[in-house]
């Protein structure tokens, strides 16, 4: 049985009522990906270039590997919740996930999700196709834009700098209203030194495999 978070942060920085500067970005995967911290960094590098941020969570066993999803919100919102269809970005760290997000996006979404699978070894039902179901999403939506994130990891130094590849990659969307200087420099704010040169690597990794 699920146990359900649900946290909501404000963060009081007022700017106007210019509509470029909202995004909406539904972020989900498993336990122990970094999706919390992922979600904190975009929101310190949102605070930090002067834009209001709201964001909640909902997670079930992270430590058995259960779903995590964030909803954060960028611009001058007053709740934090996605409505379905209304998503700018879905960022996903597992494929079976994605399918799971999917009530969040529409045709204009970008659909940025890490191809390496976490199979469950609770359970004895087969895993779908990776490649099946980035077929599937490329037949059904425009912007589809599949990583081999863990690999990146794995090549940046560590399969834990996951989320800074995916951070990466979500500062390559031409629409994502925050800089990669901002999201850099929260990143250093909210992790050690030691591993600041892994991380740069993993973003800068995660932005070129978007980027081109």
């Amino acid at each position: 049985m699920f146990v359900y978070r649900y946290v909501s942060m404000v963060l009081l920085r007022q700017v106007g009522d210019n509509m470029d500067n909202h995004y909406s970005i539904y972020i989900c995967g498993v336990g122990g990906q970094g999706i919390i911290k992922t979600s904190t960094i975009i929101g310190e590098a949102a605070m930090n270039q002067g834009l209001d941020v709201v964001m909640s969570e909902i997670h079930g066993m992270s430590q058995r590997g259960g779903s995590v999803s964030t909803e954060l919100k960028i611009g001058g919102y007053n709740s934090s919740i996605i409505p379905n269809n209304a998503a700018d970005m879905l960022l996903s760290f597992e494929p079976v996930e994605t399918i799971r997000g999917l009530d969040k996006v529409n045709e204009e979404t970008k659909i940025v999700y890490n191809t390496h699978p976490i199979i469950p070894s609770s359970t004895n039902k087969p895993y779908p196709s990776v490649d099946g179901i980035t077929k599937t999403l490329k037949e059904n939506f425009k912007h589809v834009l599949p990583i081999d994130g863990t690999q990146l990891a794995i090549d940046a130094g560590s399969v834990l700098a996951l989320n800074m590849v995916l951070l990466g990659a979500v500062t390559a969307d031409d629409k994502f209203p925050l800089t990669k200087e901002s999201v850099i420099e929260a990143m250093k704010n909210n992790l050690k030194p030691k591993f600041h040169a892994m991380n740069l690597k993993a973003i800068e990794s995660g932005y070129k495999s978007i980027k081109g």
